[in-house]
């Protein structure tokens, strides 16, 4: 006789863990029910472009997490991922016929906000789509972090590295015909003491100057996490960096950091799930009740999704209040006994 397979609560709570953590990496960082634009322009947040709203030959717009869900419902949308310092859009002077649910009082544009081709949709230094029809080579999207576009490993012009995820990229062809001035690595010197006297470090930029050195490269380069930490820290190169691109100098505006901010905030909001708390309470029978009850619904909601797929129809809100209203009856006439096993 086959021994009965067994699955733990845990077993069940976990099946889908994976892509759950990757979901909430991205959007339990940004608001879900509220829009952003009253913040102003947040550091980061998760973004979508509408391409009902604002199609390719308007101009580009952004909105934010909440307004995706509330405003935009069934729109064609470009997920953007996460873009800095940006204000939503949802709503204002570059919508003609949309007026935002969540929070319609919004200035005509928003100035300071900075757009790209991803805002219609197009990624990398090929200028397409992704995914990408045409394109039938598997290939990883890689982002930029000064000017934030997606681009394929293979459009880097350099051997992307292993543990790409803990390392930032920059594409340096993308902008050759940008102004861009990063400041250098400082050398590393002897300490020396010095009673409470600040010393003022030494550029490295003057000294790679002075002895003629220049750094010919093209593509991109990838530096692991800690490099922003290490830049040349003297007020002639940070002047320089705050002209547009003081965020270099920013160790939390990495999409590590924001990854890691949204993975906290949604193990907060489990710990403090009442549900899970009560579970922990339950006794070993009261637990498979609770699984077979999970399972039961869980085969009996999927039935009720497959019909609508099925017809071509779109599930609404009143479908599933629908749904478990039949399941509350269906649960009330067990309890009064109505069901019997023969």
């Amino acid at each position: 006789m086959c021994e009965e397979q067994t699955v733990s609560l845990v077993d069940v709570l976990e099946e889908d863990e994976e892509l759950e953590e990757e979901a909430s990496a991205v959007l339990a960082g940004s608001d879900s029910d509220h829009c952003s634009y009253p913040q102003g322009y947040v550091k980061r947040q998760a973004l979508y472009a509408c391409n009902t709203c604002t199609p390719k030959g308007s101009e580009a717009a952004g909105i934010c997490l909440a307004c995706s869900y509330k405003c935009h419902e069934g729109h064609d949308l470009f997920e953007l991922y996460t873009k800095r310092n940006f204000r939503c859009d949802c709503g204002n002077g570059k919508f003609s016929e949309l007026q935002c649910k969540l929070h319609p009082d919004k200035d005509e544009v928003n100035s300071l906000n900075k757009y790209s081709q991803n805002f219609f949709g197009v990624y990398c230094t090929c200028g397409r789509p992704y995914p990408d029809p045409e394109d039938q080579v598997e290939d990883e999207m890689i982002q930029c972090v000064v000017c934030e576009d997606w681009l394929h490993g293979r459009h880097l012009g350099c051997v992307v590295p292993d543990c790409v995820e803990l390392q930032e990229m920059i594409l340096l062809t993308w902008h050759k015909h940008t102004v861009i001035h990063i400041p250098p690595f400082p050398s590393k010197k002897k300490s020396c003491k010095r009673s409470h006297e600040e010393v003022e470090p030494r550029c490295r930029l003057k000294e790679l100057q002075v002895i003629g050195q220049k750094r010919v490269q093209s593509g991109a380069v990838f530096w692991p996490s800690p490099w922003r930490s290490k830049l040349c820290s003297c007020r002639i190169c940070q002047v320089l960096c705050l002209s547009g691109l003081s965020f270099l100098l920013d160790e939390s505006d990495t999409v590590l950091a924001y990854e890691n901010k949204g993975k906290n905030s949604e193990q907060r909001r489990q710990e403090d799930d009442p549900l899970m708390s009560a579970l922990d309470n339950l006794n070993h029978v009261q637990q498979l009740e609770i699984i077979h009850g999970y399972n039961d619904m869980k085969t009996e909601l999927k039935d009720f999704l497959q019909r609508f797929a099925a017809e071509g129809k779109v599930v609404t809100s009143d479908d599933i209040r629908q749904f478990f209203e039949q399941q509350s009856r269906k649960r009330r006439r067990v309890d009064a006994g109505e069901f019997y096993c023969t």
